[in-house]
């Protein structure tokens, strides 16, 4: 278990027990190959934050987005150092998870692969739970996703990909994130019955689409989820969306429609596993009813189970996930963010938090920092860095040792087959004695 030793008591990190979140510890039936698999939401991945930028002083309202701000400031004053901060944004690893992890880490560093983020635990572990804790199948995955990503340029577009036409995208395909759930969870929203494509593909194209919603995918892992972890002074590691389908039917499944969404579906299920907490389908009709029939064919069962299809009475199963506040009027909350032009142009979320982006800013700079060597020489605290450092050294310890036994082999086989002349020269030898 890794277990900070300064933690503050105000601040608890949850691994999952309580509040509607799944437990992340697995029973042995759970891990043999055709039981029944709880859906657990991963633990939250490894975080690389923006450089740090100099922000003037605000009254924006960015503090108005926690409820009481001074409160949650004062709490945070007990953690003195930045470490300590990264510590509680890591959290408690589950013990059976954690090996896993290890032997997963194990098996890609033999094979040569994964060398550069040795603790990258959540991602490993994302992949693990794709594939059932299956160590060779989440192997293959976890080196698709790396080739996609080398292939694709996915840290080129988070760094340099700019999405000029974003605000008539919107227009055109209204979705966006937008604050909250009950569990600090980010909520996404789509409004896929308004969507019109044709105005859609005029204003972009499929491909500059798909690279935005990459960009959007690594800003949830890299920014969303670790901002939503301090304000809800929890874990989160997922996402909680809301597809209204309203009016959807065959007719909206034009080829350029279902290239799209084949894709998305496509790109969010290979590299991106374990990041959906809840789909809810509403204003399902009959039409999309027809739709889904087709599409969750597509779907594995996990994926399924996180699903929830609902019709137009849709209200109640909202709100006991989402506080109303944080549901837009036009879904039976009370919010309609008038200052950004309506609640999906707002990308409302502690994310947008400066205070808690300076937060992170600061553990992703002390990072950079020991990932340099200018730590002045001190041993890492992190028990994962310190694990894998012995482990590297086994590794060679070990790979030396292959090395030595091979030598000794060829030897011993050397040393038998000079025994074998040795006595096929004695025999020559008491042969000609004989004969004299």
């Amino acid at each position: 278990m890794n277990t900070p030793r300064e933690r503050s008591r105000e601040i608890i990190i949850s691994r999952g027990d309580r509040d509607g979140e799944e437990p992340s510890s697995l029973n042995k039936s759970q891990l043999t190959t055709g039981g029944t698999k709880t859906i657990h939401p991963p633990i939250e991945n490894h975080w690389h934050l923006p450089p740090q930028e100099n922000h003037e002083p605000s009254n924006s309202g960015f503090m108005s987005m926690i409820s009481k701000p001074l409160k949650f400031r004062d709490s945070w004053k007990k953690i003195r150092r930045t470490k300590s901060l990264q510590m509680v944004l890591e959290g408690a690893h589950d013990p059976k998870d954690e090996k896993l992890v290890e032997a997963f880490r194990k098996l890609l560093f033999v094979d040569g692969q994964f060398l550069e983020k040795p603790n990258d635990y959540h991602t490993l572990l994302r992949f693990l739970r794709m594939r059932d804790f299956d160590l060779s199948k989440a192997k293959d995955e976890f080196l698709n996703y790396l080739n996609w990503r080398e292939s694709f340029g996915v840290d080129k577009i988070s760094k340099e990909f700019k999405f000029e036409e974003y605000a008539k995208v919107k227009i055109y395909y209204p979705h966006g994130y937008h604050g909250v759930d009950r569990c600090g969870r980010p909520v996404y929203i789509e409004r896929i019955g308004i969507v019109n494509l044709n105005s859609l593909l005029q204003v972009t194209t499929i491909e500059r689409f798909i690279k935005y919603h990459v960009s959007e995918q690594e800003k949830s892992l890299n920014l969303r989820y670790p901002a939503c972890s301090i304000a809800a002074k929890r874990h989160i590691a997922s996402t909680t969306s809301i597809l209204d389908v309203n009016g959807v039917g065959m007719s909206n499944f034009s080829k350029p429609a279902r290239f799209l969404l084949t894709e998305i579906m496509k790109i969010d299920s290979n590299y991106y596993p374990e990041t959906l907490n809840k789909l809810f389908i509403i204003n399902a009709g009959s039409g999309f009813r027809m739709v889904w029939k087709v599409i969750k064919t597509f779907l594995d069962a996990r994926t399924m189970s996180k699903i929830l299809v609902l019709g137009y009475d849709y209200g109640s199963k909202l709100r006991e996930v989402i506080d109303p506040s944080s549901l837009p009027t036009f879904l039976g909350g009370s919010c309609t963010c008038s200052d950004y032009g309506g609640c999906l142009f707002s990308d409302k979320g502690p994310w947008n938090n400066l205070e808690i982006v300076e937060m992170l800013q600061s553990v992703s700079s002390a990072e950079d920092v020991s990932d340099n060597g200018e730590n002045g020489g001190e041993v890492s605290e992190d028990p994962f860095e310190q694990r894998y450092e012995e482990f590297k050294k086994i590794l060679a310890l070990e790979a030396a040792l292959g090395n030595a036994k091979t030598k000794i082999e060829a030897l011993e086989t050397a040393l038998e087959d000079t025994k074998m002349v040795l006595k096929g020269l004695s025999q020559i030898i008491e042969e000609l004695r004989l004969n004299l």
